[in-house]
């Protein structure tokens, strides 16, 4: 069985193929060196080595690198939203009745948040240099699939307005990729991901720490999957992308988990 998996699934892949298929760039680097420098190892190529090394009297200063100005705990105009912001304006919109019966992906009580943005002005306000500064707040309830999102007036602290919406599913979040990961390395189905991950490493793969992870929304399309995905779109459903850290690409494209459900299922291949 383990082996009809690993050929089946667990395809331990380059990153250009990866990049092939729409799923990753690997962007080449070249640092500057020595291209062009003397070697002749006589007066002037000794001269331009000790230059390079910083030794010769012509040697230039250390560069010295400056810290980074504070960040101001509050923004401007339509500046972007700074930490601090986005921490005070994710606690107004996650309180009261969403704090206490909403369910995060690993089922704890509270939302999962997704996103935290400067919201657009009102239309009345557009020309206004003074108008109030707002931040759209996006979370998913796993209790009952919703999205919920509020818009919060940074100036007054109030959550403004609220729109929630079903069978709508934004990208997921870095959180919830690594729930995906670690629900299919306790799936049956993880087989391959576990097998490829100790070909790959020498080691086992027993947490999404080890892994490097991007993922992207399934939904299910009549016909396309099997029965047991059918949800998706309703559900919450993630297509994993695995790389072993610092190591090669592991395909798990054919593998879908359903956050909702909490399972696994492999894509019918056509």
């Amino acid at each position: 069985m383990r082996e009809t998996v690993h050929r089946h699934l667990g395809k331990v892949l380059t990153g250009a193929a990866l990049a092939a298929a729409g799923t990753a760039a690997m962007v080449a680097v070249t640092l500057p060196g020595t291209a062009g420098a003397d070697d002749s190892g006589g007066a002037g190529g000794g001269t331009r080595a000790a230059r390079q090394a910083g030794q010769g009297p012509d040697a230039a200063p250390p560069g010295v690198v400056e810290r980074a100005p504070a960040e101001e705990k509050q923004g401007t105009g339509r500046d972007p939203l700074t930490d601090d912001e986005m921490l005070r304006v994710e606690k107004i919109a996650a309180a009261g009745r969403l704090s206490a019966t909403a369910r995060d992906v690993d089922g704890d009580r509270g939302p999962q948040r997704l996103s935290v943005d400067l919201a657009e002005p009102e239309a009345a306000e557009a020309d206004d240099p003074d108008a109030p500064r707002r931040a759209d707040v996006t979370f998913y309830d796993y209790k009952n699939d919703t999205l919920v999102t509020r818009t919060v007036n940074l100036r007054t602290g109030k959550v403004e307005q609220t729109g929630t919406q079903r069978g709508v599913q934004p990208p997921p979040s870095r959180a919830e990729n690594a729930e995906a990961a670690r629900v299919l390395i306790a799936d049956p189905l993880g087989a391959g991901l576990r097998a490829d991950y100790k070909d790959a490493t020498g080691k086992e793969l027993t947490s999404p720490d080890q892994l490097e992870l991007s993922g992207g929304i399934y939904e299910a399309s009549p016909g396309a999957q099997p029965a047991v995905l059918d949800k998706c779109g309703v559900h919450r459903c993630v297509r994993l992308f695995s790389k072993v850290r610092n190591g090669p690409w592991i395909d798990t494209r054919d593998l879908v988990i359903d956050l909702s459900a909490r399972k696994a299922a492999a894509l019918d291949r056509g």
